[in-house]
């Protein structure tokens, strides 16, 4: 049974974590991002989903890695994450955030469904912010939200079909984005306290384990999963 993952972002983070559970699980591994994820045996197409135009370029090589795949796993892992308020929101950031993180996986989904097959799925990661806010943050928080919308309509679209789609909204989780956009380690652990009731950060693995486990269960179809370890509410 030839059995694939496609993910975005696949280089580090949570992504390299699934990207490493999956190939550990018999998986063939598309990695599709800026940079090539740090393991061997993984297929790595180079690409920046923040500016229009790149599917020109890869098309022609993704649609050829996918014939006669099984089972496809389909990951909208990237993410574009950037500072700023309604206030003094930077147009540019906000066109980026909507590239990177709604334009991009639509734009994937219409390349690989003609090839996705029963029991395949497309996971979409959003955040805790899909379906709240915090300040300074509302280019990420709008179309993270954004995200959640698309992962329903791609489960209404999708009826008949046998594939299943979902919405895993990670919490805290130790990786690079996280720190440099709070500010540093010190600051994590302060958020981490007053924030998170287990009082920890969330490993990549557990991630990976969570978008297999979603992968794997037709159940969840149409979910949105909040896996954060609990947060504290003020």
């Amino acid at each position: 049974m030839q059995r694939c993952l496609v993910i975005t972002g696949g280089s580090k983070g949570i992504g390299l974590a699934t990207t490493m559970f999956f190939k550990q699980r018999g998986y063939e591994v598309i990695n599709l991002s800026r940079s090539a994820a740090p393991c061997s045996g993984v297929v790595n197409l180079e690409v920046d989903f923040a500016y229009p135009g790149w599917e020109e370029e890869i098309e022609p090589q993704l649609v050829e890695l996918m014939t006669a795949k099984d089972e496809i796993v389909l990951v909208h892992n990237a993410a574009f994450l950037s500072k700023g308020g309604v206030g003094d929101l930077d147009p540019c950031s906000l066109r980026a955030s909507f590239e990177v993180n709604v334009v991009a996986p639509s734009i994937l989904n219409r390349m690989l469904l003609p090839f996705m097959k029963e029991h395949s799925s497309i996971i979409y990661i959003g955040s805790t912010l899909s379906e709240k806010a915090v300040a300074n943050t509302a280019a990420y928080v709008a179309s993270k939200h954004a995200v959640v919308g698309l992962m329903r309509s791609t489960c209404q679209d999708l009826v008949g079909t046998a594939i299943h789609t979902c919405c895993v909204c990670p919490g805290f989780t130790d990786t690079d984005m996280l720190t440099s956009h709070v500010g540093g380690s010190e600051a994590v652990e302060s958020l981490v306290n007053r924030t998170v009731t287990q009082k920890r950060l969330i490993r990549p693995e557990e991630m990976a384990d969570m978008i297999y486990l979603c992968s794997q269960n037709v159940l969840i179809n149409g979910s949105v999963i909040h896996a954060n370890l609990g947060q504290v509410e003020h």
